[in-house]
């Protein structure tokens, strides 16, 4: 029998996607494969590295370093890393953890699988490059990466040193996709990038990402997509058309906006005004009724000053953001920032901003979430976790946006959608039920 393979996946949903990939080779070649478990041991370790920010890369390393320290000990046989840190950070990687059996980065992970054969067998053999991916996920949904990579140059963001440039899947490899996992039983689909909206630039100069959502909407048995990661500059207006006709297009849509004053747009290299991204707030708003926008923001960029923080807040207010998370600015290495500007505003300025205007949105978020009791919500079943069913609605994006509870007594189906009342809501959680009768919907 070949070795059992667990691969621990760090960093975003794209990273996921990359893992289930690789995995979905691995089976298909004869391996058997495990995800995040709790306890590896015995044969194959392979960690997925994210890179993006320090947190990031210190989880990454510490990753690493466990199970290392696991190789040492004898509890797994072999270490393999992949990912966004490798990419990065080869060569000081290398020199610096002995005791990995071998590197791999964000593009060329699929040698692992030819390296692996080569070692455990003498004789020439034929390696499956394509398989369906492993999907980790609960059966219902799934996440789709239509592109990788970014042509943006945000003065703050080591992405397209990562990844590079864009490059988008052909649409009917992404169709396809969709049509497979479909017939698995998925429903739901996440669609990623990097960029979403660039999404076709790279091919012919045009943006078609309206056309590739309108036509997954249009795929039978595909009940909701959710769309991630926009950029302000050059949004495709004509994907609200497809957001507001199709309805199993979420009415939900995630663009960083990051800040609001022209002074720091300018030095983020944002390519957009603070005039120009009211206009897009409005526009989203009154194109799409009911949307609800996920946005990130950043305080503590260098030379922000009370002013700019000032006009961070108030555009908070008035944009009223369903879904918001920001961080505060970190130097990051090679980016345009750490090369041409001195990282001056204090740490405990950053902090003091960040809970200011994260204290801010959690009242916004609180009073946006009473306003749904009383309302009727279609939701999925992601899961039963003890006395509650626990779901979603089109406006949640799974693992980061507020979930719905439902009594455990009301018998309902991991997977399925059903219409719930609103009974109450939390700061992260709302409570429903599905006992509901036909005149109140």
């Amino acid at each position: 029998m070949k070795k059992t393979i667990d691969i621990i996946s760090l960093g975003c949903s794209k990273n996921l996607v990359d893992s289930e990939t690789l995995m979905g080779l691995m089976e298909a070649n004869g391996y058997q494969c495990t995800h995040d478990s709790d306890d590896p041991q015995g044969d194959i370790v392979v960690v997925n590295t994210c890179g993006f920010i320090n947190d990031a890369k210190e989880e990454s390393i510490n990753t690493i370093l466990e199970f290392a320290q696991a190789k040492t000990e004898g509890r797994i046989e072999k270490l393999f890393v992949m990912g966004c840190l490798s990419e990065r950070y080869l060569a000081d990687l290398e020199k610096e953890i002995p005791e990995v059996d071998g590197w791999y980065g964000k593009f060329n992970y699929k040698q692992l699988l030819r390296d692996l054969e080569n070692a455990e067998n003498s004789a020439a053999i034929e390696i499956l490059d394509h398989a369906p991916r492993h999907i980790t996920t609960p059966a219902h949904y799934a996440y789709i990466k239509i592109s990788e990579g970014c042509d943006r140059h945000c003065a703050y963001c080591a992405i397209p040193l990562i990844t590079g440039k864009h490059q988008s899947r052909p649409m009917q490899e992404i169709l396809d996709e969709v049509r497979y996992l479909v017939s698995q039983g998925t429903k739901e689909f996440n669609v990623i990038a990097q960029e979403l909206t660039y999404y076709g630039v790279d091919l012919d100069g045009q943006q078609h990402i309206a056309e590739l959502i309108e036509k997954m909407a249009d795929i039978p048995g595909v009940e909701w997509i959710r769309l991630h990661y926009a950029y302000p500059t050059h949004f495709p207006w004509n994907l609200l058309w497809v957001m507001r006709e199709k309805k199993n297009v979420c009415k939900y849509l995630d663009i960083a906006l990051q800040h609001i004053s022209d002074h720091m747009l300018s030095s983020m290299r944002r390519n957009v005004t603070k005039q120009e991204t009211y206009e897009l707030v409005e526009r989203l708003r009154k194109e799409v009724p009911g949307i609800h926008i996920r946005t990130t923001l950043m305080v503590g960029f260098p030379g922000e000053t009370e002013d700019d923080f000032t006009e961070l807040l108030e555009f908070t207010r008035w944009a009223r953001f369903e879904r918001m998370g920001a961080f505060a600015y970190s130097e990051e290495e090679g980016t345009y920032s750490e090369q041409h500007y001195e990282d001056d505003v204090p740490e405990d300025v950053k902090q003091r901003r960040l809970d200011k205007l994260m204290r801010l949105q959690q009242n916004i978020s609180a009073e946006i979430e009473a306003e749904k009791i009383g309302t009727i919500l279609r939701v999925v079943i992601d899961r039963l976790e003890g006395d509650y069913y626990v779901g979603r609605t089109e406006f949640c994006s799974p693992e980061v946006d507020p979930e719905v509870l439902i009594p455990a007594s009301e018998q309902l189906t991991i997977g399925a959608f059903y219409d719930v009342r609103i009974t109450d809501a939390e700061e992260f959680d709302i409570y429903a039920t599905s006992q509901i009768s036909k005149n109140q919907i």
